[in-house]
Protein backbone atom coordinates (compact mmCIF):
# COMPACT_ATOMS: atom_id res chain seq x y z
CA UNK A 1 0.00 0.00 0.00
CA UNK A 2 1.37 3.61 -1.17
CA UNK A 3 1.94 5.90 1.59
CA UNK A 4 0.60 8.99 1.64
CA UNK A 5 2.54 11.83 2.99
CA UNK A 6 1.32 15.16 4.23
CA UNK A 7 1.05 18.04 2.34
CA UNK A 8 1.83 21.10 3.81
CA UNK A 9 0.20 24.40 2.43
CA UNK A 10 3.76 26.18 1.73
CA UNK A 11 4.29 23.25 -0.30
CA UNK A 12 1.01 22.74 -1.63
CA UNK A 13 1.24 26.67 -2.82
CA UNK A 14 4.71 25.95 -4.20
CA UNK A 15 3.35 23.02 -6.32
CA UNK A 16 0.92 25.33 -7.86
CA UNK A 17 3.08 28.20 -8.81
CA UNK A 18 5.44 26.39 -10.39
CA UNK A 19 2.11 24.34 -12.64
CA UNK A 20 1.04 28.01 -13.09
CA UNK A 21 4.70 29.21 -14.44
CA UNK A 22 4.82 26.04 -16.64
CA UNK A 23 0.75 26.18 -18.38
CA UNK A 24 1.98 28.18 -21.32
CA UNK A 25 2.51 26.75 -24.69
CA UNK A 26 5.81 28.49 -25.24
CA UNK A 27 7.14 27.50 -21.64
CA UNK A 28 6.18 24.02 -22.18
CA UNK A 29 8.13 24.00 -25.70
CA UNK A 30 11.29 25.29 -23.36
CA UNK A 31 11.01 22.89 -20.89
CA UNK A 32 10.52 19.80 -24.23
CA UNK A 33 13.89 21.47 -25.26
CA UNK A 34 15.68 21.38 -21.97
CA UNK A 35 14.67 17.36 -21.25
CA UNK A 36 17.68 14.99 -20.75
CA UNK A 37 19.69 17.35 -18.95
CA UNK A 38 20.42 19.96 -22.25
CA UNK A 39 21.86 23.19 -21.30
CA UNK A 40 20.73 25.58 -23.61
CA UNK A 41 21.57 29.53 -23.77
CA UNK A 42 18.53 32.54 -24.64
CA UNK A 43 19.94 32.80 -27.95
CA UNK A 44 20.14 28.60 -28.51
CA UNK A 45 16.42 28.63 -27.35
CA UNK A 46 15.08 31.71 -29.31
CA UNK A 47 16.34 30.21 -32.48
CA UNK A 48 14.62 26.91 -31.83
CA UNK A 49 11.13 28.10 -30.81
CA UNK A 50 11.41 31.11 -33.72
CA UNK A 51 10.46 33.84 -31.46
CA UNK A 52 12.33 36.96 -30.28
CA UNK A 53 15.09 36.81 -28.34
CA UNK A 54 13.48 39.13 -25.56
CA UNK A 55 10.13 36.93 -25.43
CA UNK A 56 12.45 33.92 -24.89
CA UNK A 57 14.35 35.97 -21.88
CA UNK A 58 10.93 37.11 -20.19
CA UNK A 59 9.72 33.38 -20.45
CA UNK A 60 13.30 32.07 -18.84
CA UNK A 61 12.75 34.64 -16.05
CA UNK A 62 8.93 33.02 -15.26
CA UNK A 63 10.72 29.92 -15.27
CA UNK A 64 13.97 30.38 -12.93
CA UNK A 65 11.87 32.89 -10.53
CA UNK A 66 9.54 29.72 -9.85
CA UNK A 67 12.45 27.37 -9.06
CA UNK A 68 11.53 25.00 -12.38
CA UNK A 69 15.20 26.28 -14.19
CA UNK A 70 18.55 27.17 -13.11
CA UNK A 71 21.09 28.95 -14.82
CA UNK A 72 24.70 29.28 -14.91
CA UNK A 73 27.18 31.40 -17.13
CA UNK A 74 30.05 30.39 -18.58
CA UNK A 75 31.99 33.12 -20.41
CA UNK A 76 29.77 35.28 -22.18
CA UNK A 77 26.82 32.69 -21.91
CA UNK A 78 24.11 31.74 -19.63
CA UNK A 79 23.08 28.31 -19.68
CA UNK A 80 19.51 27.39 -18.49
CA UNK A 81 18.51 24.10 -16.94
CA UNK A 82 15.77 22.05 -15.87
CA UNK A 83 16.47 22.24 -11.66
CA UNK A 84 14.92 18.93 -11.15
CA UNK A 85 14.88 16.53 -14.34
CA UNK A 86 11.77 14.92 -12.89
CA UNK A 87 9.98 17.76 -13.80
CA UNK A 88 9.78 16.78 -17.55
CA UNK A 89 7.61 14.07 -16.87
CA UNK A 90 4.80 16.53 -16.15
CA UNK A 91 5.59 17.95 -19.46
CA UNK A 92 5.43 14.07 -21.05
CA UNK A 93 2.25 13.15 -19.32
CA UNK A 94 0.07 16.58 -20.39
CA UNK A 95 1.82 15.96 -24.14
CA UNK A 96 0.43 12.17 -23.50
CA UNK A 97 -2.94 13.08 -22.75
CA UNK A 98 -3.43 16.24 -25.20
CA UNK A 99 -2.50 13.61 -28.10
CA UNK A 100 -5.32 11.07 -26.99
Amino acid sequence: MLEIKELSAEGLETAASMLKAMAHPMRIAILKHLEGNKRLTVTQIHKLLGIEQSTTSHHLGILKDKGILCSKREGKNTYYYLKYEILSKIIDNLRTCACE
